[in-house]
């Protein structure tokens, strides 16, 4: 099923939502690469991590999330939520959750997403199977318009994609250290169900970070948002994103695995600066084999106060 425009109802707050999405899009690119084959009677443990999240918009608190991921072999899943609270919870209702799963390759694979976002007046909810990260069948409820000035959404768009949980999922590129600057430099393909975009990573640094259940270096990678399909090129919101120099995305190693998970994620918005950042971190799983980074198998119980 081809995916078309939203209604006109729903173009601010999708607008609104966007910078949020790329964020988790962009740094939360978590992967794995894929696990040495052992042998045939032996199965890995799966490693999994969770992490929590505050949400800022302008210095002020605005809604938490959550992430999980869970990678036994070349297999993993994702699942992602958010509230907002407060007063903007209070006005809005907004929530919204996405699951994910598939195979990882030298990228995400997935063969399976869905998401549900809900407001206090509206909701929307799309699902997507795909085949090694090839679209094969895509639904957006409710159905979605037509709109002239909108980017078709060609086939093309729909092959070697991610969607945006697996995108929190970024394999180490370079077989050393995981905090090898090389691991930033990366494109990510995403299709939402009705856009498709790129988030472009490039490193800028490493830095030292200390939270709940972490403690070690991170790499900090510039991202910058590009307009493929599914998008209205004229409308002011798209030019600004496409405009954006003021987006990063630090990610954290998680011991024990190849992959590398979003601990901080800060994108500038017409409203002020959006900054998704890590609260608690915890790991489980297999015992660490020498990664670099992380807190080992420690499971941390203490939360930030007056983040």
């Amino acid at each position: 099923m081809c995916a078309t425009p939203l209604p006109r109802a729903e173009r601010p707050r999708l607008r609104a939502e966007r910078p949020v999405r790329i964020a988790l899009a962009a740094a939360a690119l978590l992967a794995a690469a894929p696990a040495q084959a052992g042998p045939r009677t032996a199965k890995a443990a799966p490693a999994s991590v969770t992490v929590d999240y505050g949400i800022n918009l302008a210095g002020m608190p605005i809604g938490t999330a959550h992430l999980a991921g869970s990678f036994e072999g070349a297999r993993y899943r994702m699942d992602v939520s958010a509230t907002l609270t407060g007063l903007v919870g209070a006005i809005t209702g907004g929530q919204g959750s996405a699951r994910a799963s598939g195979l990882i390759a030298t990228g995400p694979q997935p063969n399976a997403f869905s998401i549900a976002t809900r407001t206090s007046n509206s909701g929307i909810a799309v699902r997507m199977a795909l085949a090694r990260g090839n679209v094969t069948q895509a639904e957006v409820t409710p159905p979605l318009i037509d709109m002239e000035d909108r980017v078709p959404v060609t086939a093309a768009n729909k092959r070697g994609i991610m969607d945006p949980a697996s995108a929190l999922l970024m394999p180490a590129h370079a077989r050393g250290d995981l905090t090898d600057p090389e691991n930033c430099n990366r494109t990510l393909p995403v299709f939402d169900g009705a856009t498709r975009f790129n988030v472009v990573l490039s490193y800028a640094e490493t830095r030292p970070v200390e939270k709940p259940g972490y403690s070690g270096p991170v790499l900090v990678c510039n991202a910058r948002y590009q307009a493929v399909a599914g998008h209205r090129p004229d409308r002011p919101g798209v030019r600004f994103m496409e405009e954006n120099r003021d987006m990063s995305v630090w990610l954290a190693p998680v011991d024990g695995t190849r992959v590398l998970l979003p601990m901080r994620i800060s994108v500038r918005t017409t409203i002020g600066t959006n900054i998704i950042e890590a609260t608690r971190w915890t790991r489980s799983g297999p015992a660490p084999t020498g990664t670099a980074g992380g807190a080992g198998t420690t499971v941390a119980q203490a939360n930030l106060s007056a983040q």
